[in-house]
């Protein structure tokens, strides 16, 4: 067993030759052979060609490492700040409370890593053994992989471009020992860039349950949370549903509840019914969630009085019941194939 640290990660692609420059977008991509980096690759001609290209090899690896996971859960947003971070760290703790269910949280936010912080295992090291790579254990039945855990220094910045992000989500997927998981939370960075498209493609041969599309009230909010639901749809990932984080202010002392982001155009529930997608529920603010992020706590277990709280539990019971209905599906499914 030996210590996992960032220099020792293999961030190259399977479909990036030795001899590419750097910036090479891939021979998997629509850019092959096209883009400017391509000027002056011996590879060029043949990537332009328009030959049909051979699948990358990592997505049946990855297939056959995640034969282990049962339910595997993306959390998306097109908006930065709406708390992917925060609901994916409580969405795992949620199901973490079953000591019979196995969790894990893979997060893929190469450029700004939060959940080691918010998990409460900032500066934990991953080693390295025969099996892959050991995830950080925050229970005994809740594990987390993030690239937060091989930096030297919390505050190093990752400046990457598309294909070291997709090198390391594929060593993410293919490598980890995750062992026998029941859910696997996908923790993401905001958009429909680089680090979703390399986490569907991977993905693709195995059974994602879907995605939990996170948002706030407000407009500025929403139109990019719908560009959000759209990339799902191109990528034909089911959305499980869309969560309105920071939904009214509940105030602890007097219960009283103020708008502090008003929905001035309805709000993540109409946008969701516009859509024709699941509406999950709205998490109120509570600024006790934020203290229990920063320190690395369950809020669910801090606060289990707080109306967030109430919501919160309310919102992953639909996702394991989500979870459960495809599992029904693909049983039904399965039999009437035989």
């Amino acid at each position: 067993v030996k210590v996992l640290t960032f220099s020792k990660v293999d961030t190259t692609m399977a479909d990036v030759p030795e001899n590419a420059p750097e910036d090479c977008p891939g021979t998997q991509s629509e850019l092959a052979g096209k883009a400017s980096s391509c000027e002056g690759c011996p590879n060029q001609g043949v990537c332009a060609s328009g030959l049909p290209r051979a699948p990358d090899p990592a997505i049946e690896e990855v297939r056959v490492r995640m034969s282990t996971v049962k339910h595997k859960i993306l959390v998306l947003s097109g908006k930065g700040g709406v708390g992917k971070s925060t609901f994916t760290a409580h969405l795992a703790h949620g199901l973490a409370s079953d000591e019979d269910r196995q969790v894990a949280v893979l997060d893929v936010d190469i450029c700004g890593p939060s959940i080691p912080r918010v998990m409460g295992v900032e500066g934990e090291q991953v080693h390295q053994s025969g099996s892959g790579w050991s995830p950080i254990y925050v229970e005994d039945n809740l594990g987390v992989m993030s690239v937060g855990f091989l930096l030297s220094n919390p505050n190093d910045a990752v400046i990457w471009r598309g294909p070291k992000k997709n090198g390391l989500i594929k060593q993410f997927l293919r490598d980890v020992d995750w062992g026998d998981v029941d859910y696997l939370v996908v923790d993401t960075p905001p958009g429909t860039s680089d680090e979703h498209l390399s986490i569907v493609q991977y993905l693709s041969s195995t059974r994602v349950d879907g995605a939990v599309v996170i948002t706030t009230p407000q407009e500025v909010a929403l139109q990019d949370v719908r560009k959000e639901i759209n990339f799902c749809r191109k990528v034909s990932l089911p959305v499980i549903g869309v969560v309105e984080n920071m939904s009214g202010f509940v105030c602890p002392k007097c219960k009283n509840r103020s708008e502090i982001f008003p929905p001035t155009t309805g709000g993540g529930e109409k946008m969701a019914a516009d859509m024709g997608v699941p509406f999950l529920g709205k998490l109120p603010l509570d600024p006790r969630i934020g203290k229990c992020c920063d320190e690395g706590k369950s809020f669910l277990t801090e606060v289990p009085d707080s109306p967030a709280t109430l919501a919160y539990k309310t919102i992953i019971q639909k996702i394991i019941d989500c979870c459960d209905e495809r599992d029904r599906q693909v049983q039904s499914d399965a039999a009437q194939d035989s």
